[in-house]
């Protein structure tokens, strides 16, 4: 496509000098052959098969479990550009659960005008089956994954914003694990901030969520089941938390409380981290056709006698249309400015955005406001000409569910193709914290890489991969900052800001 990008190790595109700031990547990447590289490649992706760390792409004529491709050569941080990032996240995910809670209760910010109460009344993604309920503590998404894209050195954007039930933690730390191992230089290079606390701070999130005064909350991860295409994912939580992970089969609801059966009889459950979607949770409420969800769950979410995690109705917030008013809903709920802007993203519900977005289709990205996985999507620059007449005519159809944006020259980072290293564009989502005792951003997270040359889709689901993410812990700039409500500072290897909802 020729798009000219920021390199986030060389500079510059074009350049053949690393950023000094990252010299000793370069030296390494100078300092070890390609075929050694490879090498080291080959074997985590052969360890990743081994350990079962694999995806389905339903749908696909191969239907068989693959491994997302991993990368040897890390995406690094520094820790100054991290505290900025984490100071955007933690605003931008407090505005989210304010939202959600404001939404699905006094419904304030549609009173005051800030967004159309259509756009949220009338999406498929409110529950109004829900709506009244509040769940416990007030904390809505527990577990946030807010997909980033860089096109600068100063330059972070946020792409899209997953509140339901984002994946992909399994690959940052599974991704860590192999670097240690296999480069175990790198971490004498440079001071890494560790990841594999993730599965404590989640569990710790969850305990600190449960209802009531329980001195034990009993905690379990709820799966739809081995088919599932992030299966690894919900075993590898359960297993790293050391909690069970169950089926709706091995859970029942009784007087609204919700139990688990063991051989030993009934345990009550105060926790569960659901991997299951709204539609399939609860055949009472919703699809009464499930047969992955179990009957009477959302009565005992309504009793106020179990927490679910991520809470049911969160889907509104990953809208793409509701997406496009972030920076007023930040703005709204925090009193300042967001901190992470969005992409420049036009509406096409709206007349003007829509004949924008149509006499441009060979230049923006089309996204379905509902879409995930690279799906439902036109990347104008690359598009046949039969495909963006395809778009043409659904965006007159049915304008409402669809989204444009510009394409963006998206970072790169060095990546070893079939003839050696070259760019490749990347994006990021890292995982975010939400608990009684406030929000904490992971020092780390998925870095995807579209591994095709050119292109602009990272999604696994579309031929993308995964490298490690490096966040710098350098005391001189790992510096304390100051935001609405309370300060950021770094606490035992996560950004955390005190308070909570």
């Amino acid at each position: 496509m020729g798009i000219q990008a920021f390199d986030e190790i060389m500079g510059q595109s074009g350049s053949t000098v690393c950023r000094s700031e990252l010299a000793a990547l370069g030296t390494w990447i100078e300092g070890t052959p390609a075929a050694e590289l490879r090498r080291r490649q080959q074997s985590a992706e052969a360890t990743f098969r081994q350990l079962g760390i694999t995806f389905a792409v339903y749908g696909d004529s191969d239907a068989s479990e693959r491994i997302i491709p991993f990368d040897i050569v890390p995406r690094i941080f520094l820790a100054s550009e991290w505290a900025r990032l984490s100071e955007g996240l933690v605003q931008r995910v407090e505005a989210i659960n304010a939202f959600l809670d404001d939404i699905y209760g006094a419904q304030k910010i549609l009173k005051d005008g800030v967004l159309p109460a259509d756009l949220v009344l009338g999406n498929p993604q409110f529950r109004s089956e829900i709506a009244g309920m509040r769940p416990p503590h007030g904390i809505w998404a527990h577990i946030c994954g807010i997909d980033l894209v860089r096109t600068g050195p100063d330059e972070f954007f946020v792409l899209e914003d997953n509140a339901r039930t984002p994946s992909g933690v399994s690959y940052m730390l599974e991704n860590r694990e192999a670097m240690l191992r296999l480069c175990p230089e790198l971490f004498g290079h440079f001071r890494v901030a560790a990841v594999d606390s993730y599965p404590d701070r989640l569990l710790e999130t969850m305990r600190s969520v449960a209802p009531g005064a329980v001195a034990a909350p009993v905690c379990v991860v709820l799966t739809p089941g081995h088919y599932n295409s992030a299966y690894y994912e919900h075993s590898f939580l359960a297993d790293s938390m050391g909690i069970e992970l169950v089926e709706a089969a091995d859970l029942v609801v009784e007087d609204d409380f919700v139990w688990m059966r063991t051989i030993a009889g009934l345990v009550k459950i105060d926790v569960i981290y659901r991997r299951i979607d709204d539609d399939f949770l609860d055949p009472e409420v919703f699809r009464a056709d499930s047969m992955l969800g179990v009957p009477g769950l959302i009565r005992a979410y309504a009793a106020g006698n179990v927490a679910l995690i991520n809470a049911p109705g969160n889907g509104i917030a990953d809208d793409k249309a509701i997406y496009s008013y972030m920076p007023e809903i930040v703005k709204y709920y925090s009193g300042g400015e967001a901190k992470l802007p969005n992409v420049e993203t036009w509406r096409c519900r709206e007349a003007g955005a829509l004949q924008y977005t149509l006499d441009n289709l060979d230049k923006v990205v089309v996204k379905l406001v509902d879409g995930s996985g690279g799906y439902g999507m036109l990347v104008g620059p690359t598009a046949s000409r039969d495909e963006i007449e395809t778009f043409r005519a659904a965006l007159i159809a049915e304008p409402h569910r669809y989204i444009a944006q510009p394409t963006l020259a998206l970072s790169t980072v060095p990546t070893l193709a079939d003839a050696g290293l070259a760019p490749r564009h990347v994006d990021f989502r890292p995982f975010v914290l939400t608990g009684s005792r406030g929000v904490q951003v992971v020092p780390g997270g998925l870095t995807r890489v579209a591994l095709k040359e050119g292109s602009l889709v990272v999604n696994s689901s579309q031929g993308g991969g995964t490298k490690d993410s490096f966040v710098l812990m350098d005391d001189g700039t790992m510096r304390q900052s100051q935001g609405p409500g309370g300060m950021a500072q770094s606490m035992g290897g996560m950004s955390q800001r005190t308070g909570g909802n």
